[in-house]
């Protein structure tokens, strides 16, 4: 439990500082970036399990980095905080893809 709290603070800091490093995408503070993580992981899982891991970004590819984009732009509609172009989800998908390689949020 104390496990997937530290993950989704985690993601909720880089989500943050994609919000501050690209033009395109903006987080309403901590509580909408945590918010806005737990909504991407929801989202990820659903397209997951409809999909299969191929889509996922764990998958990698470039079939997980378009899913990724597109479960950030969706995310928007959820959580009133978070604003997102299509072009900065595209950018965030590619920044976070690259900070996940480097700080993994769960165990591989």
């Amino acid at each position: 439990m104390i496990g997937a709290v530290i993950r989704f603070v985690v993601s909720a800091l880089v989500l943050m500082f994609v919000g501050f490093l690209i033009p395109g995408f903006r987080v309403g503070g901590f509580t909408g970036a945590l918010i806005a993580a737990v909504v991407i992981a929801v989202l990820g899982y659903i397209v997951e399990s409809l999909f299969g891991r191929d889509v996922s970004p764990q998958g990698r590819g470039l079939v997980g980095f378009l899913t990724s984009a597109v479960v950030i732009y969706l995310a928007q509609f959820i959580v009133p905080s978070l604003e997102v172009s299509i072009i900065g989800a595209l950018l965030a998908a590619a920044v976070i893809g690259v900070i996940d390689a480097i700080v993994p949020t769960e165990l591989r």
